[in-house]
């Protein structure tokens, strides 16, 4: 059995790219499919495409859909690693960047003027996100010269606006109607804000952790002591949200859990300085959807991170472990474009070669092998 897939960079993520009607040629579900080819359960993914960390454990299926007000309609999976299981409770906005390049390169987008603007929906929250690409002279660019935070190497520029954000998964954007809300976990009770933009977020103050903010660069060693407690906190923030009946049934990749803290002394630059978990463990960069959050929580008056900004300015400078995020705010056509500016490239236009056998249970005494 072989699909036909592209392998791409999206911000500070990669991702497998599918067509919908590629992947229903297998006959196989996605929940199926997805773990097997990326080769879970295996915390090396060695026997799949995966890339064995949850920045490069996704895919992204797109389809072109009849609505002539959207271009591309995309899902995004984010597959399990270490179990073969498959969370489709979320969209990652890294990833997102490279639904408009993948139209253009595809013939699906023509090109036209120095910027493209492509409509695309995501399915797993109803997102409209507007994608502008930089095509000067109604073209891409022969070779890529856009950089960012936390890419060593060029890509193309991918303007990324989330239309009308706020509640796209729990229907409001603060799912418990307050500002800040304490959570119970391990004996001691934590201040937190929950906001649902982009994605649903939970937010804490790095200091109660005792993340130092003069030393944001030790912050992902300084957190590890603190991740189980995390992940309760997460896990009844789920719960409190809408998103679960229990904590135990709380998804992997959502709520996300945000750490914040004002800008260090010697920082004349960042409004902020954040870490974000993805998965359980330190995000190397920040999930672009998590920022969307971010952008509304910080000129939400009331909520952990407003407490430490105040008023924000028209873009909001965020530290993270990569770099500076910068997001933007502008009203067009009477909605609210939240948004972040990332880049994306094509890595490889490939043909993935399925075995005979889709059992995902095959082998996965060996998922804990390390030689």
């Amino acid at each position: 059995m072989k699909i036909e897939a592209d392998w791409m960079r999206g911000g500070t993520s990669k991702c497998w790219v599918f067509v919908t009607a590629n992947l229903a040629e297998t006959g196989t579900s996605p929940d199926v499919l997805l773990p097997r080819l990326f080769g879970s359960p295996d915390h090396r993914q060695i026997d799949g495409v995966g890339g064995a960390t949850s920045t490069t454990s996704k895919a992204m299926i797109l389809n072109r859909p009849v609505d002539d007000d959207i271009d591309v309609e995309f899902t995004f999976a984010q597959v399990g690693i270490e179990e073969a299981a498959v969370d489709w409770g979320s969209n990652c906005g890294n990833c997102s960047a490279v639904v408009g390049l993948y139209a253009i390169e595809k013939g699906w987008v023509v090109p036209t003027g120095d910027v493209t603007k492509i409509v695309t929906r995501n399915t797993n929250t109803g997102q409209i996100i507007i994608q502008r690409v930089d095509t000067p002279s109604g073209a891409l660019p022969i070779t890529p010269q856009a950089n960012m935070p936390g890419v060593p190497f060029p890509g193309y520029q991918v303007g990324l606006g989330f239309q009308d954000p706020e509640g796209k998964t729990t229907g409001k954007l603060l799912p418990t109607g307050s500002a800040t809300d304490t959570v119970d976990a391990n004996g001691t009770t934590w201040r937190v804000s929950m906001v649902d933009a982009g994605a649903p977020v939970v937010i804490l103050r790095a200091t109660d952790f005792g993340l130092d903010p003069e030393d944001h660069g030790g912050w992902s060693r300084q957190v590890e002591p603190h991740l189980a407690t995390l992940d309760v906190i997460r896990r009844e923030a789920a719960v409190r949200m809408g998103l679960a009946a229990t904590p135990a049934e709380a998804a992997r990749a959502i709520p996300k859990v945000a750490l914040v803290a004002g800008p260090a002394d010697t920082d004349m630059e960042s409004d902020a300085s954040v870490m974000m978990l993805s998965m359980g463990k330190p995000h190397p960069a920040l999930a672009i959807t998590g920022s969307i959050a971010l952008t509304l929580a910080a000129r939400t008056e009331g909520t952990v991170l407003h407490e430490l900004t105040g008023a924000v300015p028209a873009v909001l400078r965020l530290r993270t472990p990569a770099g500076m995020i910068e997001t933007w705010s502008e009203q067009q056509g009477g909605s609210l474009l939240v948004g972040v500016d990332r880049t994306a490239r094509t890595i490889a236009n490939t043909t993935i070669h399925l075995p005979e056998t889709l059992d995902n249970n095959v082998g996965a005494s060996l998922a804990g092998a390390t030689r």
